[in-house]
């Protein structure tokens, strides 16, 4: 789960991360109320939303006196803010960040994730801080440090130490390789504590009066782990969210939007992977992922049939099924009844194999529903007959 800035540096606030003094605004008027609480000379005024690049597309305002501040303010709030995170439609900006001005003598980067293939959390920095990592690691991965934590004992001071120096933080002021090492055992501290999948600072800053301050932040909540967080549920904010997939989430559906017009619907993870790799053999283009579990029922089948259609590019659906604890004729009736209630008018390709497979093909073929519903042997000529009704 994402949340917006302002929300990130609460959390790290919590556990003794350094960041701007600010306040969330949802007006002009509180924007402005926010600014005279702060009593600073310079006033950032940030759009939140749960995308990058805010900066480059307007989002991001320095402000020198209040009247610069309101202008700011109201140039941003309710603007279309378009990053290349967002897509050409952009997003809505209805919140502000303000936050006091910083004198800044260094900008880094560090974040905190897993590597999937260490299986391990690893600890990425960089002295080219206020950059677009990406770029860094494709023109300069020398310049991208890492430090793997062994998960028994979690994050050393020595490592954070090490850390400190390899960013050269000694070369702007020795004084700061202490704090810079308290901000990294901190900024690992809050990805084990809320349990989340990725912690950003982006930049982090050294100041002209000597502190180490996390300038910018980004935090993704792990979403199976949010039952261990309830308090953090509050902080969804629907709005920034795709309604399809908020639709799908509500429901059970493991559902995320793509480009194409493929429609898919598999049982597992890894087979709806290798669904969509096939689609994209054969010349089509998957318009989902969408996984309806283990456990799914006929009506689970037809909320999936509801969530898929209300995508408006799908021009057919491929369903494509592994019998197990799933039974394919439960799957096959829930799809008819799906076709009934739904009113569906695009084709689906329907491939069924394992439990109860030769009773699924019979409800289909019963159905009188003809070319509208295809069955197919085998996932190869699903996937050519997807491609074909598609186009």
């Amino acid at each position: 789960m994402k949340i917006h800035e302002y929300q990130a540096k609460q959390i790290l606030a919590k556990y003794g991360v350094p960041v701007p003094k600010g306040n969330v605004a949802f007006s002009v008027d509180e924007a402005l109320m926010v600014a005279q609480d702060l009593k600073s000379e310079v006033y950032v005024v940030k759009a939140q939303i749960h995308a990058g690049g805010r900066g480059k597309g307007g989002g991001v305002k320095v402000s020198k006196g209040l009247e610069a501040l309101r202008k700011n303010a109201e140039t941003i709030l309710g603007m279309q803010l378009v990053t290349h995170q967002t897509g050409p439609s952009g997003q809505k900006v209805k919140q502000l960040l303000i936050e006091e001005g910083i004198d800044i003598s260094k900008e880094l980067y560090c974040s905190v994730l897993v590597d999937r293939g260490k299986q391990r959390i690893v600890i990425l920095a960089s002295t080219e801080g206020g950059m677009d990592i990406e770029e860094v690691a494709a023109n300069t991965p020398e310049k991208i440090k890492k430090v793997f934590v062994d998960p028994s004992v979690g994050l050393r001071p020595y490592q954070a130490n090490e850390l400190a120096f390899e960013l050269k933080i000694h070369e702007t002021n020795p004084k700061l390789i202490r704090s810079a090492v308290s901000v990294f055992m901190a900024l690992y501290k809050t990805f084990v504590g809320e349990d989340c999948s990725l912690v950003e600072i982006n930049p982090l800053v050294l100041t002209g009066d000597g502190c180490v301050v996390a300038l910018d932040a980004k935090l993704t909540l792990d979403d199976n782990a949010l039952y261990r967080h309830r308090g953090n549920m509050s902080l969804r904010d629907r709005d920034e969210e795709d309604p399809l997939e908020l639709e799908a989430s509500e429901a059970g559906l493991n559902y995320i939007k793509l480009d194409g017009n493929i429609g898919c619907m598999v049982n597992g993870a890894g087979l709806a992977m290798g669904t969509m790799d096939i689609i994209k053999t054969y010349g089509g283009e998957p318009a989902n992922f969408l996984d309806v579990g283990g456990g799914a029922t006929q009506e689970t089948v037809e909320k999936a049939f509801r969530i898929i259609t209300l995508d408006p590019n799908v021009k057919c659906i491929l369903i494509n099924i592994f019998g197990g604890i799933v039974r394919c004729d439960m799957v096959a009736s829930g799809v008819i009844a799906a076709f009934k209630n739904v009113n569906l008018q695009i084709p689906v390709v329907i491939r069924l194999e394992g439990t109860n497979s030769d009773e699924a093909h019979k409800i289909v073929r019963e159905s009188g529903l003809g070319e509208s519903l295809q069955m197919a042997d085998g996932i190869q000529q699903a996937a050519q007959k997807a491609v074909s009704a598609a186009n």
